[in-house]
């Protein structure tokens, strides 16, 4: 469950941000399941690099090989918060309840900011262009100003994590 703040803010089409001297909900503290924005995707055709320097260069993203057209759905329940062109590709971002943001481009929009979603809802269809070679959705999320692997978020592709024995 959102925030009512972020909620009210968003459907308010004001800016979503917590309030002054708020900080954001905590990863831990509201469990979120997510999903790849696009279906039959396996693997992302281009893994996410992070930057050695927050400045530098990396791939703060992960690319998921798909065909103009096709449907791109939120991956996971928030609230769209930015719907429109930066530096001429559409870009959607949703914030979800554990904070993290989620961007995909290149979109064409048919959601606005301020909409509430829910994991797979409809978020718009992978338009032209793009940094791909060939056709992909680029999948960002970021957790405060810091850029996150999206591709570890999804269920079963995290770390390995042993647990003793009872």
């Amino acid at each position: 469950m959102l925030p009512a703040v972020l909620v009210l803010a968003a459907l308010a089409g004001g800016a979503v941000a917590p309030p002054s001297g708020a900080r954001p909900p905590a990863a831990a503290a509201a469990p979120v399941t997510y999903r790849p924005p696009v279906g039959g995707v396996h693997a992302p055709s281009r893994p996410f690099e992070a930057p050695p320097e927050r400045w530098l260069a990396g791939h703060r993203g992960v690319d998921l090989s798909a065909e103009p057209g096709t449907t791109v759905v939120a991956p996971a329940d928030g609230v769209v918060t930015f719907a429109g062109p930066v530096a001429g590709r559409g870009v959607v971002t949703v914030l979800h309840a554990d904070g993290r943001r989620s961007s995909v481009e290149p979109v064409t929009a048919v959601v606005v900011a301020g909409t509430a979603v829910r994991a797979g809802d409809a978020l718009g269809t992978l338009a032209e262009g793009g940094h791909c070679r060939r056709a992909c959705l680029h999948w960002g999320v970021r957790e405060g100003e810091r850029y996150v692997d999206p591709w570890s978020l999804l269920p079963g592709s995290g770390p390995v994590v042993l647990l003793p024995v009872p």
